[in-house]
């Protein structure tokens, strides 16, 4: 009988090979993006933030009012700005009893709402003064600063505005400053013969007027 044909059997498989497959997956570590960091690496420190603009508060301010008193009282005027939308005059100090009438009578300012004082003790001129006023008939505020050195007097605004008389005594009480022209000038809050400013920058709370305390209420003063 003719020999009957062999069945033919596939091909041998090399070992470790796996047939019509491509390599595996676990043995071709997978592509990192381009600027990725290596896996296992520190992360690169982020860039510092550019600096923020500085904010100025204080811009120079031109105004019709400020155009009128520049036309009025020329170089008086020392400084004319706008600070958080308040308008903010400086002038001379022995102008401001003409300044004040001015802003009364013609600019119509004729509310003094306060008066005050800033120490700025390493400043020649140390001390600002500081007149708040209010317009009725424009609904507008309007704040008037002059500087003074130590023992320089300012002139007084009662004649101006009577509400300046209690204002004026207490910076006066507080900070030592004299108003000339004041009618009645003396100490509002503290007794009359107590030493020192308390609202200088220079007067020590810890060292208050002990002796007058020791004379006067029979105690020491805690301090």
């Amino acid at each position: 009988m003719a020999d009957e044909p062999k069945e033919q059997q596939p091909p041998p498989v090399p070992t470790g090979d796996k047939p019509g497959g491509s390599p595996s997956s676990a043995s071709v570590p997978p592509a990192t993006p381009a600027g990725a960091a290596a896996p296992g690496a520190p992360p690169k420190p982020a860039a510092p933030a550019p600096p923020k603009p500085p904010v100025s508060l204080q811009t120079p301010l031109n105004n019709e009012l400020v155009t009128r008193i520049r036309g009025k009282f020329g170089a008086a005027l020392l400084e004319a700005v706008e600070d958080r939308k308040q308008a903010i005059l400086t002038v001379e100090r022995g102008q401001l009893a003409e300044m004040a009438l001015y802003l009364r009578d013609e600019e119509k300012f004729n509310l003094l709402a306060d008066l005050t004082a800033v120490d700025w003790p390493k400043r020649e001129k140390r001390f600002d003064v500081v007149l708040n006023l209010y317009s009725f008939a424009k609904n507008e505020r309007l704040r008037l600063k002059v500087r003074a050195a130590d023992g320089e007097e300012v002139p007084s605004s009662v004649k101006t505005w009577p509400a300046a008389n209690w204002l004026e005594r207490e910076v006066f009480d507080m900070f030592g400053i004299v108003f000339s022209g004041h009618p009645d000038l003396k100490r509002i809050l503290l007794p009359d013969e107590w030493q020192g400013y308390p609202l200088r920058k220079d007067y020590d709370i810890l060292q208050q007027d002990t002796a007058w305390v020791r004379e006067n209420l029979g105690i020491e003063s805690g301090q």
